[in-house]
């Protein structure tokens, strides 16, 4: 087992996964709004595998899609960070970064600031080249997080291969920005 790298912000900390944090994933996970854009809500079982499967990541390689918690309270509020699809995307072996934060934490800016804080690993201690990010076309929030990061639209929108052919959120966009991209907006 690697050690785990854990990243703090000025309001947040993206840390290993608790058991503790569990049940509070589950109540995320089976909150309609905040699974508009997915096929459906997480069960209880479904969500507890989804937060094991990322807690077993960040066990694997230190780093991942890190739970978020607020230094202020230390309140638990959902995942943000880093991720290796497994499926076939548009582009091959990339780095993607995303987020899922409990409805109730929305509007505070807490998914562009963890998410910058994830580039800024990517790119300086990871050394990548580019980063992506996806989601359905209909998730105009998301599109305004991957803007504010200063991410770049690629205008090749795809048909999410683990999402059934004909549903409605099947369609995703995709976004990249480059360690040259990052740096500069950084200035």
């Amino acid at each position: 087992m690697k050690k785990v790298i854990e990243l703090e912000t000025e309001r947040l900390k993206l840390r290993q996964w608790n058991d503790s944090d569990f049940p509070i994933f589950s109540r995320i996970n089976a909150d309609a709004s905040v699974m508009e854009y997915y096929p459906s809500i997480l069960s209880e079982p479904e969500s507890n595998g989804m937060a094991t499967k990322l807690r077993d990541l960040i066990s694997e390689r230190s780093w991942g899609f890190w739970a978020v918690e607020t230094k202020k309270g230390k309140e638990f509020i959902g995942f943000v960070g880093l991720h290796k699809p497994t499926y076939d995307l548009p582009v091959k072996s990339c780095v993607e970064v995303g987020w899922r934060l409990s409805s109730k934490h929305w509007g505070k800016g807490y998914a562009t600031e963890a998410a910058k804080e994830c580039l800024r690993f990517a790119f300086e201690e990871l050394m990548l080249s580019d980063v992506y990010s996806f989601t359905s076309v209909t998730n105009k929030k998301s599109w305004a997080v991957m803007e504010r990061l200063g991410m770049k639209n690629m205008e090749e929108n795809f048909e999410h291969p683990i999402i059934p052919e004909g549903h409605p959120l099947r369609e995703h966009v995709l976004y990249k920005i480059s360690a040259e991209q990052f740096s500069t907006n950084a200035v």
